[in-house]
């Protein structure tokens, strides 16, 4: 006799393709609005088809991370292992700062009208007992390039290892198919920039800037974002994340920026990344691009697998509800734990 098998929860589509749109909606909700809140995010998937099904072709999707004080107040569980505020980084000379947020959408499409409409539909339905706190409009910028003239997302893992880097697994099985997101809003001193020359900003980057290529180690700064951003595991593998960065800016304000957004398996792996940008590796050795970028928004958001979003409800446990579960990946004094991320992502 055959027996059903159990079907892997479906993730949101996070790992959708790159798009030339997008908007970035951080919302904060009111404390008693919970119960409402539970109602439209079980319809998200549901506003998202209605404006999406106009235009197949446009591929609107709409992923939906929650805080962690939120995910406190709705009393669905426990937190997920690596579910936790952001973590202010107070560098020598730079700051990750953190900010509030409840709710984050990440909305993207290949026509910015689709991302448009979900977003006035989602905040429609919103009204009243969630506030936006930062709404940024992304844009394709040529051969998906950043304000800073860079290709940026070429490190991207791709098939399986895409699946493997940022949906949790066995790890913790309570929220398998889900993902950790970090987003923080860049802008950049341009005129600065600009200044430097060529080789001067590919040193900074890591990477040649005409065609993309990965600078030889002998010849990467230790200061190098790329260099600083490479995280290996005990076996001596890469360990990786998947970033959808994309620019944004008001050129009448002289704003050009970069919306940085990071989903992962684990939020240790983004935040070893951020520190080592910030506070430096060795201690000191900061991001060079850091002194012509300043972060002015940090979040930490869980990513539900699509069924547990649409299905999320109040345990009958308050007490559960009130007690978050510690980070899997902090130890006790506080430091990140990245030597066990290999072993957990397996």
């Amino acid at each position: 006799m055959l027996r059903p098998t159990m079907s892997a929860p479906e993730p949101q589509a996070i790992l959708s393709h790159p798009t030339e749109a997008a908007i970035f909606l951080v919302l904060t909700v009111a404390s008693g609005s919970e119960a409402d809140l539970l109602d439209v995010l079980a319809d998200v998937s549901g506003l998202k088809r209605s404006v999406g099904f106009r235009v197949p072709e446009a591929e609107l999707t709409c992923v939906t991370g929650i805080g962690a004080a939120l995910w406190d107040r709705l009393g669905v569980g426990p937190r997920p292992a690596g579910l936790h505020p952001f973590r202010e980084l107070a560098g020598p000379r730079h700051t990750a700062v953190a900010t509030p947020g409840d709710l984050l959408f990440h909305i993207r499409a290949h026509r910015f009208d689709l991302c448009f409409e979900l977003a006035q539909r989602l905040t429609d339905r919103l009204r009243g007992f969630a506030e936006v706190v930062d709404e940024v409009h992304g844009f394709r910028s040529f051969d998906d390039r950043d304000v800073l003239g860079f290709v940026d997302g070429t490190e991207n893992p791709e098939g399986r290892a895409a699946d493997e880097a940022v949906l949790i697994g066995d790890e913790d099985p309570g929220f398998a198919g889900g993902s950790y997101v970090i987003v923080q809003k860049y802008v950049h001193d341009l005129s600065a920039w600009d200044a430097l020359s060529t080789e001067e900003q590919e040193l900074a980057i890591g990477r040649t800037k005409l065609n993309d290529i990965e600078l030889p180690d002998e010849d990467k700064p230790p200061n190098s974002h790329l260099a600083l951003n490479v995280i290996t595991g005990p076996d001596g593998e890469e360990q990786q994340i998947m970033r959808f960065n994309m620019p944004f800016g008001r050129v009448g304000q002289a704003e050009f920026g970069t919306y940085y957004i990071a989903y992962a398996r684990t939020s240790a792996l983004i935040e070893l990344m951020l520190s080592n940008m910030f506070i430096g590796d060795p201690p000191g050795t900061t991001d060079r691009i850091l002194d012509f970028s300043t972060a002015l928004t940090g979040c930490l958001f869980f990513v539900p697998s699509a069924d547990r979003l649409e299905n999320l409800t109040p345990t009958d446990d308050e007490a559960t509800a009130e007690s978050a579960s510690p980070p899997a990946e902090e130890s006790d004094d506080g430091s990140l734990r990245i030597g066990s991320l290999r072993s957990q992502s397996r």
